[in-house]
């Protein structure tokens, strides 16, 4: 029998970091109190028009040209209908026909067999990312059989995403949303949260054979965990597989992962193919973008967005800084990438390295084994560990003076964790951790035990 090939795409929302909404001047503020940053546009009250955000606008744009998008220079904003309470106007304004990016491509890496030491870099292409608005947030009430609506959310910005299918795995996945996650927030153009709905993912599965078309997919929605978006996308594709060998057929439907259970459940059917109507959204001219040369002579720089000077000041991506890393530290590429994943770990790093004396390659061994395996087991950031890197330096430089062993190391830094306020130096001295140097009191030490352990040195010598 020919194998499956299973084949994952992603859309990805990404909610744009910005102090107000898309298209009204509402705050965004993630758990305000319910309905509190709701105007009256957000509210869809009549009469009430959109002013497009000028910094979602920059965000959208550096993040396609992080992405190795084309920006379109002129882009279109269409109307999406559907009915739900949480989507007062009855339709989202969005990008359809002519989205601000296009043809792009993300990089990433993963492991292979889970050796950190074997990894394999891909990629994947991006379709498109366009703008659009989130909707606000039903919340289901089971036991009083009702539902509550807040609006707080609706008409914030968003990014979305649009990958090819390139990939073939829950793993694959789960690395090209880390990747992009971690750009996001190194340009800043979205803090890409997935705990606070920052980041949420839709991801399209389907398998065949060999030479054949592709498969009838389903999509997994809103999945809001890097580690469910894993789970989610290898159980879809073994349930598919499964229940094609054994005779029957896969619906496209809409799905959602249950992460108690770790399976997907249906949703809903898309056998009735939703009528959007797509519509141009008539209150909102085209989006014109400017680059240095079709920027006009007399205009003021304030009114337009120049996308050339917005390239000029992209940050390092994450996968420069990981190359800096290397050559600059001479640390393994696996461990960049360790590095770069925990948040905040790279400056912690760097700023150890700065204050010691020991090589770098050995203070990563002490940061990646030690610091990190203690965060992990705490569940604490790296900004919440009660081991500063001036502490962890000071322990270091003891070490690499020879004043302490590596064992007492281990134990002092065991007593750092504590957390009360003792240096490396007071622990050593409080414990008698130190190091001996001086020859003659480690000769008066040794003589002091043979003098005081006669018998046996006798029967030593004369066994």
């Amino acid at each position: 029998l020919a194998p499956w090939i299973p084949v994952v795409g992603l859309e990805i929302h990404a909610q744009i970091s910005s102090n107000s909404k898309l298209f009204s001047g509402s705050q965004v503020q993630f758990a305000a109190p319910p309905n509190s940053l709701v105007s009256f546009f957000d509210a869809s009250l009549p009469g009430t028009l959109p002013v497009l955000n000028r910094r979602c606008v920059e965000a959208a744009v550096m993040t396609g040209l992080a992405l190795n998008c084309s920006i379109n220079k002129k882009s279109l904003f269409d109307r999406k209908h559907y009915f739900y309470a949480d989507l007062p106007a009855g339709y989202q304004i969005t990008q359809q026909r002519v989205p601000i990016a296009v043809n792009g491509s993300l990089s990433y890496s993963l492991c292979i067999d889970n050796k950190m030491s074997q990894m394999v870099t891909k990629t994947v292409r991006i379709k498109q990312i366009q703008l659009e608005q989130d909707s606000g947030k039903s919340l289901h009430d089971d036991t009083r059989c009702q539902t509550l609506v807040d609006l707080n959310r609706a008409g914030v910005g968003l990014m979305e995403v649009v990958m090819e299918p390139d990939m073939c795995c829950g793993e694959e996945a789960a690395a090209a949303v880390r990747e992009l996650q971690l750009i996001l927030q190194t340009l800043g153009s979205s803090q890409a949260v997935m705990a606070e709905g920052q980041l949420r993912v839709d991801a399209n599965v389907s398998v065949h054979h060999p030479g054949e078309p592709y498969g009838v997919r389903t999509e997994v929605k809103n999945i809001n965990s890097i580690r469910f978006l894993a789970k989610a996308v290898d159980y879809e594709i073994q349930r598919q597989i499964e229940e094609l060998e054994n005779g029957g057929t896969i619906l496209n439907e809409t799905r959602a992962f249950d992460s108690k259970l770790g399976c997907t459940v249906p949703m809903r059917d898309k056998e009735g193919k939703q009528d959007y109507r797509f519509m141009p959204e008539p209150n909102l001219p085209p989006l014109i973008l400017y680059d240095t040369k079709s920027l006009p002579a007399n205009m003021n720089h304030q009114q337009v967005i120049n996308i050339d000077w917005i390239q000029e000041r992209l940050p390092d991506l994450p996968s420069v800084k990981r190359e800096k890393l290397v050559e600059q530290y001479g640390i393994l590429p696996e461990h960049s990438f360790t590095l770069l994943n925990e948040d905040g770990l790279a400056e912690f790093f760097e700023s150890v390295v700065k204050q010691t004396q020991m090589k770098p390659k050995k203070v990563i061994g002490w940061i990646l084994n030690d610091l990190l395996s203690y965060l992990k087991q705490h569940s604490l950031t790296v900004k919440e560990s009660p081991v500063s890197s001036i502490l962890l330096a000071d322990l270091l430089n003891l070490l690499e003076k020879k004043e302490i062993s590596s064992t007492a190391a281990k134990r002092v830094l065991a007593e750092l964790w504590k957390g009360e306020g003792k240096t490396p130096l007071e622990i050593v001295k409080e414990q008698k951790l130190e190091l001996l140097q001086d020859q003659k009191e480690l000769e008066q030490i040794c003589q002091a035990v043979i003098d005081g352990q006669e018998n046996e040195v006798i029967m030593m010598v004369l066994g």
